[in-house]
């Protein structure tokens, strides 16, 4: 490693060394020689990171693809594959120096030095067909015709040349009435500008010296002479800054010839003409543009260091030292401009900026679409999800705005920037947040009404106690148990107790005195309770009543027989008062009669008892609470040491909070508080934590935006404005300091400067300089000083106060250059004189009027009668006035409907619903134009229009689907276990126009909401009351006894903590769990025993399978006489399932649909599913049965869900519109745009589609310069030579569209436009060109460039690039001077945009034995070239022989056959030797002596066998020559086989035996049924 403490070239590299023998084992250093000793170190250049910007890979461009295999194949199909190679160096980037690879490959390895590549296949020279042919080239005697053709695609990749691209023929008209001129006079091409003589240049100077001295001699005053003085030290400024042209007038000759037509050059006295040529003319040497050297670099704009932002730029400029005269090429640039990187000690981090956000708003909350109406009112308690926003604006990154919020010292925050500076992701604007849901309290049910007891236990002294109920919470409610409603309700008694006993049960009646039957005691057996119903210590009901024994009695045999007392009904009255006494009842039966010596059974009155119950009054009471108050800060408790967070709620301080709390006797009002329970009184006063103050904190004001630094134009005084702001972090909040009014301001800037104006200053024409007397002292009139010649003027560049500026301003700004040098004329004496046209006159009001200017005759031309030949000379030239009449059109499209700044009206019955800013009456646009007489476009203020039409529109507004308020809940679906229950919606109104969509409905437009439900198994019980007395059917009145039948009542009541309590509808309790009402009995005898009722049936043990049994049991009333015996006391039945015993299993409910709390919008929820215990017989029953058998609840009953909020589609503000998309035509317009900020969610609003709108623009003429045609090339005063044609260039007006050719208009309309035609801004009006001379041979103008053509594999583009092609064919203009042609010409030159082409050969239908064949490009392009010859297909089908027989012709496999209908006759060579007409089976030829043979067929390839001595034979062929049978030879076999079946068939029918006709059974035709049934018959 290279190892150094500073980067750069100061580093080091070391390496071990040691001396080794020549076998390799290491030895001592000794044995080495010293002085060949290697270095063991060497400098070396340290890399750091930092030279990642200072060094990089300078890759080169990739060389000639080289093939790989040598050997080629015969054709090429796909290509040839190859490899080409390219050089990479490490170079420094400033000065491009050469490195070592190290240095670069410390950052990254090195590229690729080879890479494949693909050689096409050679491409031979493409061209197109020929032209027609021309007419002829001379209009008598002979001539030629010619006919061209171009090339398509130029040769490529060593494929063959073109071919010739001209054809010509001789032609002949009727003989020329004169002889033709066999010479002509030719002029040369003008030679290179040259200097004159110096000597003649000195002695010009000389003379003019002198006559400047003589006219100083004779001016003597003094003010002449400083004028003189002036005017010298002027145009000595004017040489100096005329330094950088330093113009030069030379001059240029040309050979003046006479050629014959064969191209040779005779004398000139051959070609008779009195005029010659001029042969001499000024010019301008031509001068190069020189600069000076390059001035240093400028420092780097960026003076500070940052990897990640963008680099700075540096610059040099050099100056024009010269500039270019005459001469083709401009200037090179004169300003360089390249990246840098400021680096280095010292240089400090450059400053970044990042984004800030403010704090979120509150949680905005959207009611869903049943919470859409207006008479909900207030909707500020929803909750759910929604939405919050919070602004962003861009600061200083390295500003620590969170150490500013957190401490709340007085240290200011980042102030805003410009936005444009934060170059990073934006951060969201918007965020989806979630209120939650306040919990509703929820209570349990009343519970019974408790023991009389003491309001306090302790202490004992009252004689007053309560009677309490209690209700419990069963949930957590937001904040806390406050706000439910009260949980205990006192009722005031008498003689309370706290503690009481309770009996449990009786023990057996034991008779009185030992005996077996008779009066007796039951002892009871107690508890001792609480208040509350629990079961305590017996030593706590000391001070309690202790139960006495009951009396009872066992009957004694022939003894009234009694059942025991039912338990005591329900009170009738829950509390008793003036008008209501609470009573409970109790009954008992007669079981048996007594006999004649026992004891009779009681009246029926003593077969009822009542007592009184519920005896406290109807007075209620309850302590009820108001609303816990404002914290109010104590100071008498020490305040938390904290402070507020960025967005915490942090605590400051402890207060407290009071409430009112009062007594209230229940349905009246406020009682005194001794009716309460003193001790159950609710907490009046609890302490709370204040939530700290939070003031507004906004940031400082940014920067004031800077005003418009360009200068102004003009004028006029456009006031700007700058203008800055700031931004609110954090919103006042528990009393904090309110936020300042004002957060954006803005001034008037101050006025720009004006702009520095520059243009060029044109000095006066210099004289006119004539080419010198030497040169043209032997052409006619040399000895006259007068012709054309050329002068020069300098020019400067000016300040707008015509102060003296530097070229270079005038180059930037001041447009193109004047021209420098003009043609001149110094008048002959012959010459006429004129003064320059003036200016047109005005045009006329009226149409048709005419506008003219004027020049005049000047100095001795007044006097000469040529010079006042109008016809030669006019004096006067007028134009015609275009007429004031223009029209309006409307252009384009109409625009969006646009809604107008600001506020809006929203028309009469137009429903809003949603953002007011998308919906209402806006106006739409269309453009127009207007045209003059011409059909030219003009600015349309000629029409009296501003640009538009305007026509009001409609955005209609979005309506929401609108559905109705939820219906009432369904009952439960099951009377006992787990149903559900529903409620629904209906559809009201649909959504239109972008509205928030409906939920999902059904199909009758439903939406529903299932939740689960259970419904208490015991809610409603069948009540009975005792059995009566059986009624025996068959009295018999000794006994009184037998068989009978006993009923009681039974009631449906609905069940309640208090016992049954209110009589309902029978149905409502269920029919099979109901008891009965009638029943058989027997009434015992006096001497029978008596057993008491069955109890309840033993519970059946599981599972139910038949081998169990169940029981009950009685007891033995009264024994029986002697003799007799009891029946049995215990009764059993076998266990059956669905009978008497039953499997329970615990089953669960489908998902109630998502459960939201009642304010909830959207959010969290929960789906809740109930459990439900079923029998076997799939009846629900109490949940008990299952919750005794112990049975798993492996299922969850609750699980949280998800309801997506309806979130509305949040759109940014309309950009403002942009700049117009042309800046004239009529095809402009102007875009405005908007952005999504928050995609719509669940029901909210859709995001309408339209997120860009456009307008026209109004119509403007364009206005652009362009070249008019070249005129013919003009030779002047000879017939052929170098010449020189012109072109104009004018103004023309154009609606912007590339299609639209123009107008011609006058030439102030561009006066603001620089001349420039197509982008050139070099404007050529007149350029060399050759007129050929009668013979000579010539190249044609340049045909139009082909379409771009790529290079392309099976239709796939290989990269090369695409090319176009260009040509020039020879035109001959006599046959014997061929030898003299020039080669024909091609041009190439690369372009984009290009297609793959396929070239294929096409045939035309065979006409005859020929076709054509052509080769044509995939786009329809007939040409020549291009296809492959190897696949060209057949031209030619001719026979050979020829096929020369009558009705004969030549196939498609060359061979002759006879036409339809005709046979061939072979010879026995396989030659076809006539045609003969079918059927002709056998033709004899004597003459030949030949057979016909149709026995067989020869086949045409074998050699025919000629017998000795009969000479030559020739047959009849039934096959055709591509081995097929001939037509005629299936219709004469198909004769023979119907000749054949009919012979056949006349003998079967002549030798069969005729049989009897059969009797018809049936004229009706019956349907005929085929049933198979096996048989062989069938």
């Amino acid at each position: 490693l290279c190892m150094g403490d500073e980067c750069g070239p100061g580093g080091t590299q070391t390496r071990a060394i040691w001396c080794a023998h020549v076998e390799g084992w290491t030895t001592l250093f000794t044995n080495c020689k010293q002085a060949e000793r290697p270095d063991n170190q060497q400098n070396c250049f340290r890399v750091c990171d930092w030279h990642k910007e200072l060094y990089d890979w300078q890759l080169g461009s990739w060389n000639q693809c080289q093939p790989i295999l040598s050997n080629k194949a015969t054709v090429c199909v796909n290509g040839e594959e190859g490899i080409q190679r390219r050089d990479i160096i490490c170079v420094q980037k400033s000065n491009g120096v050469i490195v070592e690879d190290a240095i670069c490959e410390y950052f990254e390895p090195k590229p690729q030095l080879e890479q494949g590549c693909l050689i096409p296949c050679q491409q031979d020279c493409i061209v197109s067909d020929f032209s027609a042919w021309t007419e002829c080239s001379k209009s008598c005697g002979k001539g030629l015709s010619y006919r061209f053709r171009h090339i398509v695609a130029p040769p490529s990749y060593g494929g063959s040349a073109c071919p010739n691209l001209t054809e010509f023929q001789s032609c002949s008209s009727a003989p020329c009435a004169t002889e033709e001129n066999l010479y002509s006079l030719s002029v040369g091409s003008w030679s290179s500008c040259s200097i004159p003589h110096l000597r003649h240049v000195r002695q010009a100077r000389k003379r003019g010296k002198n006559k400047e001295k003589e006219k100083e001699k004779t001016i003597r005053d003094p003010e002449t002479q400083e004028l003189i003085k002036k005017k010298r030290n002027h145009n000595r400024q004017n040489r100096q800054e005329n330094k950088y042209w330093d113009i030069q007038i030379g001059y240029q000759t040309r050979q003046v010839m006479c050629t014959h037509r064969n191209g040779k050059t005779v004398a000139l006295s051959f070609c008779q003409q009195e005029k010659l040529p001029i042969t001499f003319q000024s010019c301008v040497i031509t001068k190069e543009c020189k600069v000076s050297e390059w001035s240093e670099w400028s420092p780097c704009s960026k003076t500070c260091f940052d990897m990640t932002s963008s680099k700075g730029y540096r610059t040099r400029t050099r100056i024009i030292k010269q500039f270019p005269i005459g001469s083709e090429s401009e200037c090179p640039n004169l300003e360089e401009t390249e990246q840098c990187v400021t680096q280095g000690d010292g240089v400090t981090a450059c400053i970044t900026y990042g984004w800030r956000t403010t704090e979120w708003t509150e949680c905005r909350i959207d009611p869903l679409l049943s919470q859409q109406d207006k008479r909900r009112g207030n909707q500020t308690s929803l909750c759910g999800g929604g939405l919050q926003t919070r602004e962003m604006y861009c600061v200083q990154a390295n500003e620590n705005l969170l150490s500013y919020l957190n401490t709340l010292k007085e240290k200011k925050a980042s102030k805003p920037v410009d936005w444009k500076l934060c170059t990073g992701s934006t951060p969201s604007t918007t965020q989806l947040c979630h209120l939650p849901c306040p919990i509703e309290c929820e209570v349990s049910a009343w519970s019974a009404w408790g023991l009389c007891t003491f309001e306090n236990c302790e202490d004992q002294q009252a004689k007053k106690g309560f009677k309490l109920r209690k209700r419990r919470i069963k949930n957590e409610p937001t904040g806390g148990t406050g706000n439910c409603p009260h949980l205990i309700e006192a009722i005031p008694c008498e003689e309370p107790s706290c503690y009481e006993w309770k009996i449990v049960s009786l023990d057996e009646c034991i008779p009185d005195n030992e005996k077996d039957c008779g009066p007796g005691t039951q002892v009871p057996q107690v508890v001792c309770i609480s208040s509350d119903g629990e079961e305590v210590d017996r030593q706590l009901c000391r001070d309690a009543i202790y139960p006495v024994p009951i009396v009872c009695e066992i009957p004694c045999p022939k003894d009234c027989v009694l059942s025991t007392w039912s338990g005591w009904s329900s009170c009738s009255h829950t509390c008793s008062g003036k008008t209501t006494e609470g009573k409970q009842m109790r009954t008992r039966s007669i079981l048996a009669y007594a006999g004649e010596d026992g004891l009779q059974c009681p009246n029926s009155s003593m077969l009822q008892e009542t007592r009184n119950c519920n005896e406290h009054p109807c007075t209620v009471y309850h302590w009820q609470t108001g609303q816990w108050g404002q914290c109010i800060e104590d100071t008498s408790v020490s305040a938390f040491n904290s402070s507020a967070g960025w967005n915490g709620e942090a605590t400051c301080a402890v207060g407290m909070q009071t409430r009112k709390v009062i007594c209230v006797r229940l349905n009246m009002g406020q009682v005194p508080p001794k009716k309460c329970p003193e001790n159950l009184r609710p907490e009046t006063v609890r302490p709370c934590l204040l939530p700290c103050r939070k003031d507004c904190i906004v940031t400082p004001y940014s920067d004031w935006t800077l005003c418009p630094s360009l200068c102004q134009e003009g004028s006029v005084l456009i006031v700007t404005k700058q203008s800055r702001h700031r931004v609110i972090l954090q919103l006042p909040a528990n009393g904090g300091r309110d936020c300042p009014e004002t957060l954006y301001e803005e001034k008037d800037c101050d006025p720009p400067p004006v702009c520095m104006f520059y243009r060029w200053k044109t000095h006066k024409w210099r004289r006119c300089q004539l080419v010198p007397w030497y040169v043209r002292q032997d052409s006619p009139g040399a000895q006259e000083t007068c012709g054309p010649g050329l002068q020069a003027r300098a020019i400067t560049c000016r300040k707008q106060d015509g102060s003296q500026a530097d070229i270079g301003e005038c180059l930037k700004y001041a447009g193109p250059l004047p021209p420098l040098t003009q043609l001149c004329q110094i008048p002959c004496q012959d010459d006429c004189l004129f003064t320059t046209w003036s200016k047109f006159s005005a045009c006329g009001v009226d149409c048709g009027s005419v506008r003219t200017r004027k020049r005049l005759l000047i100095g001795k031309s007044k006097k000469k009668e040529k010079c006042k030949n109008p016809q030669l000379y006019p004096l006067i030239e007028t134009q015609f006035c275009q007429c004031d009449k223009y029209n309006a059109q409307p252009v384009g499209n109409w625009s969006d409907c646009i809604l107008p700044e600001g506020k809006v009206d929203i028309l009469m019955g137009m429903k809003v619903q949603g953002d007011i800013k998308e919906c209402g009456q806006g106006y739409r646009y269309q453009a127009m134009a207007c045209y003059d007489q011409s059909s030219r476009l003009v600015e349309t203020s000629r029409c009296n229009s501003h640009g538009y039409i305007e026509e009001a529109c409609i955005i209609p507004c979005p309506s929401d689907c609108k559905l109705s308020e939820w219906s009432n809940w369904s009952r439960c679906s099951k009377s006992c276990g787990s149903g559900v229950k529903v409620r629904s919606k209906w559809l009201r109104e649909k959504p239109y126009n972008g509205g928030r969509p409906c939920p999902k409905l059904d199909h009758v437009n439903q939406v529903y909401e299932v939740v689960p439900c259970h419904s208490d198994c015991g809610q409603y019980i069948g009540v009975t009351e005792p059995w009566s007395v059986c009624k025996v059917t068959n009295v018999d009145l000794k006994e009184n006894c037998g068989v009978g039948v006993q009923t009681r009542k039974v009631r449906c009541m609905q069940n309640t903590v208090d016992g049954p309590s209110d009589i309902v509808e029978d149905y409502l309790c269920d029919q099979e769990e109901m008891p009965i009402g009638a029943r058989k009995c027997i009434l015992p005898c006096p001497e029978d025993c008596v057993i008491s009722e069955w109890g309840k049936w033993s519970r059946c043990s599981l599972p139910c399978n038949g081998s169990s049994v169940r029981e009950r049991s009685a007891k033995i009333l009264r024994l029986p006489q002697e003799g007799k015996a009891c029946p049995s006391t215990v009764e059993t039945e076998t266990c059956d399932l669905n009978k008497n015993c039953y499997h329970y299993d615990y089953n669960v409910t489908d998902w109630s649909t998502c459960q939201l709390s009642e304010k909830a919008v959207c959010g969290i929820g929960i789906k809740t599913r109930m459990l439900d215990c079923v029998r076997s017989d799939g009846k629900s029953v109490d949940l008990l049965y299952c919750d005794k058998l112990g049975l798993e609840k492996a299922w969850n009953m609750n699980t949280s869900c998800m309801v997506e909020c309806p979130v509305n589609c949040q759109l940014s503000d309309w950009s403002p519109w942009s700049e117009c998309s042309q800046g004239c035509g009529l095809t402009g317009r102007m875009t405005r745009k908007r952005t999504i900020i928050q995609p719509f969610q669940g029901d909210g609003r859709p995001c309408p589609s339209q997120m860009e709108q456009f307008k026209p623009c109004p119509v403007k003429p364009c206005y652009r310069w362009q070249y008019s045609s070249w005129e013919e090339c003009k030779v002047e005063d000879a017939q052929c030579g170098e010449g020189i044609r012109t072109r104009n260039i004018f103004c023309v007006v154009y609606d912007g569209s590339s299609d639209d050719i123009g107008k011609k208009v006058d030439e102030e309309y561009c006066g603001e436009i620089e001349p420039m035609v197509d982008g050139n801004k070099k404007i050529v009006l007149e350029e060399a060109c050759t007129v050929p001379c009668p013979g000579d041979c010539y190249l044609k103008e340049w045909s139009h460039w082909s379409i771009c053509q790529l290079t392309c594999i099976n239709g796939e583009d290989l990269g090369f690039g695409g090319i176009q092609v260009r040509s020039r064919a020879v035109i001959v203009q006599d046959v014997e001077n061929q030898h003299l042609c020039p080669t024909q010409a091609l041009e190439t030159r690369q372009c984009n945009d290009g297609h793959c082409y396929e070239y294929n050969w096409m045939v035309s239908a065979w006409k005859g034995p020929s076709r054509t064949v052509w080769c044509q490009r995939s786009d329809g392009l007939n040409v020549t070239g291009g296809c492959l010859m190897m696949h060209q297909p057949d031209v030619d089908r001719s026979c050979k022989p020829a096929c020369s027989q009558s009705h004969s012709y030549c196939s498609e496999s060359r061979m002759c056959i006879c036409e339809e209908g005709y046979t061939e006759v072979m010879s026995s060579n396989g030659t076809l030797e006539q045609c003969t007409r079918i059927p002709v089976v056998v033709i004899p030829t004597v003459d030949h002596k030949e057979d016909v043979k149709t026995s067989r067929a020869v086949n045409p390839t074998q050699t025919p066998i000629t017998t000795p001595g009969r000479g030559r034979t020739w047959f009849l062929q039934p096959f055709a020559p591509d081995g097929k049978l001939k037509t005629w030879v299936y219709g004469v076999a198909a004769g023979a086989f119907v000749l054949l079946i009919f012979v056949i068939s006349m003998v079967y029918l002549a030798c069969k035996k005729p049989k009897k006709p059969q009797r018809r059974q049936n004229n009706r035709l019956k349907p005929l049924t085929l049933a198979y049934d096996g048989d062989a018959d069938m």
